[in-house]
């Protein structure tokens, strides 16, 4: 079975390049021309590797495609860029980048360093990411950050988004209240768990959460912090 890469790039004439080069090294080429194309075809297609250029005209740009991708999967990302600056290369390592190469490069290159990630990838067995979290009539959309109930949009503030997204991509696992408050607001926020059942009791009203009907998605570890239902 061929190896899968994703090309994600708004010029065409790069596209094309990249596409006929790894398709010499006997890849399967999938490309983007833009950051939300990109994000559907990571969720619909799987790809072994993704190539990101940094500096997509279109939003969402390149740094936040990164970001965004880290929320659910693990795929490895070489960012490509015309920028050498270390800042550059931070934020693009920051956000998620596994590898940074510099435009212009080598077809040589490029396939050394896309065999060297696959080198040192390990994938958890099992491990099979997932761009849609459904549970009963909550379904949670994490490449467009959109969540509905009974297929109706739920409008969350950002934080309310990222609180679930962090409990719902880790299932059954105990949350503590630091850990939540260190991933969602930052670490200056570690002792304020107040922030964390407000902010649970909000969106157990959005998700429309009815104890006297069994309808629970986040569930209480008292004194410790919180759980998402296990996903079966």
């Amino acid at each position: 079975m061929k190896l899968k890469m994703l090309v994600v790039d708004d010029e065409p004439q790069i596209r094309k390049q990249l596409r006929i080069g790894l398709g010499g090294y006997g890849y399967e080429v999938l490309t983007a021309g833009n950051g939300q194309e990109a994000m559907t075809l990571a969720a619909q297609q799987s790809p072994d590797v993704i190539i990101l250029d940094i500096s997509l005209n279109s939003e969402p740009d390149g740094i936040e495609v990164c970001r965004r991708l880290r929320e659910w999967s693990k795929t490895p990302i070489i960012m490509l860029s015309v920028h050498d600056e270390e800042k550059t290369k931070v934020a693009a390592l920051n956000a998620g980048a596994d590898d940074y190469l510099t435009k212009p490069f080598g077809m040589e290159e490029l396939h050394a360093r896309i065999l060297a990630i696959l080198r040192r990838v390990v994938v958890e067995p099992g491990f099979n990411p997932k761009a849609e979290i459904i549970v009963e009539a909550l379904r949670i959309d994490l490449v467009n950050r959109a969540v509905y109930v009974d297929e109706d949009e739920v409008h969350l503030t950002p934080k309310e988004y990222d609180l679930l997204r962090l409990l719902a991509t880790h299932p059954g696992k105990v949350m503590t209240h630091r850990a939540i408050l260190n991933a969602v607001w930052g670490p200056e926020y570690g002792e304020m768990d107040h922030y964390v059942r407000v902010f649970v009791n909000q969106l157990r009203k959005k998700l429309r959460e009815n104890p006297a009907r069994n309808i629970r998605y986040i569930l209480n570890e008292p004194g410790v912090g919180y759980r998402f239902v296990l996903i079966k």
